[in-house]
C-alpha cells in the first residue's frame, strides 16, 4: 500500500480524515509533462496501466504515469504520535511494535503505510490547469465556509489563525500558493486531480 501526505500546517490531513476534503491537485511530471499538456487537445486516463494519455489531433504525444491508480486504496500519512493523540493507536501497541523509537514517531515521512489508521480510495483522475478549478471543487479541496461572516477560509496552525476570503477561488488561490510555492496560482500549471473517498 502506498501513502499520501497532506499539509499539516494548513490542517489538510484533518480535513481529509473528517471527510471535508475529497480532491487533491498535484503538480507531477516536471517540464516535459507541462509542455506536452499545453500542446494536448485531449486527455484520457488509461485505467489498466495508470497513465494519463495526451493527444493532439488524434495522435498520442505524451503519456504520464500517475502516482496513484484509479480504485487504489492509499494510506493517509500521519506521524505515529499524531495517530496516538487522536485515539487511533494504542500506546501499548506503539511500544510493542517499537514505534516509540521509530523516526516515524514524530515525522510522517517515515511511517509504515500498513500502520496508518485512515485510508482513502482514488475514485477519479483527470488533468487540468490549476485555475480551471470550480467553486464547488475549491470546497472539495478543504476550503471551508463560515456562514456567520459569509467568508471562506483555511487555517494556518503555525500562526494560530485562519485566512478569510470573499469567495472560494480566492481562498484556494492563496492556499495553493502556500502549499505548492508562491506564484503557483499565477503560473497556472497543469495538475493531476485525484478525487477520492474516505475508506471507513
Amino acid at each position: 500500500m502506498q501513502k499520501i501526505m497532506f499539509n499539516d500546517r494548513y490542517v489538510l490531513t484533518d480535513v481529509v480524515i473528517s471527510g471535508i476534503k475529497n480532491n487533491t491537485r498535484r503538480i507531477e511530471g516536471g517540464r516535459q509533462f507541462q509542455l506536452a499538456a499545453t500542446e494536448a487537445e485531449d486527455f484520457f486516463y488509461e485505467e489498466d496501466a495508470g497513465y494519463i494519455v495526451m493527444c493532439c489531433q488524434g495522435v498520442e504525444i505524451f503519456r504520464h504515469k500517475c502516482r496513484y491508480k484509479l480504485g487504489e486504496v492509499v494510506a493517509v500519512a500521519q506521524s505515529y504520535e499524531q495517530a496516538y493523540r487522536q485515539g487511533n493507536m494504542d500506546a501499548d501497541d506503539a511500544i510493542i511494535r517499537g514505534l516509540k523509537y521509530d523516526p516515524g514517531m514524530c515525522n510522517k515521512m517515515y511511517v509504515r503505510a500498513a500502520l496508518m489508521p485512515h485510508q482513502i480510495r482514488i475514485t477519479g483522475i483527470r488533468c487540468e490547469r490549476v485555475q480551471d478549478i470550480s467553486d464547488d471543487c475549491c470546497l472539495k479541496e478543504g476550503i471551508r465556509y463560515v456562514p456567520d461572516v459569509n467568508m471562506f477560509y483555511f487555517k494556518d496552525v503555525s500562526r494560530e489563525e485562519g485566512f478569510y476570503f470573499g469567495n472560494p477561488r480566492e481562498a484556494f488561490a492563496a492556499l495553493i500558493d502556500k502549499v505548492s510555492g508562491r506564484g503557483t496560482w499565477k503560473s497556472n500549471p497543469w495538475v493531476v486531480v485525484y478525487e477520492f473517498e474516505l475508506v471507513k
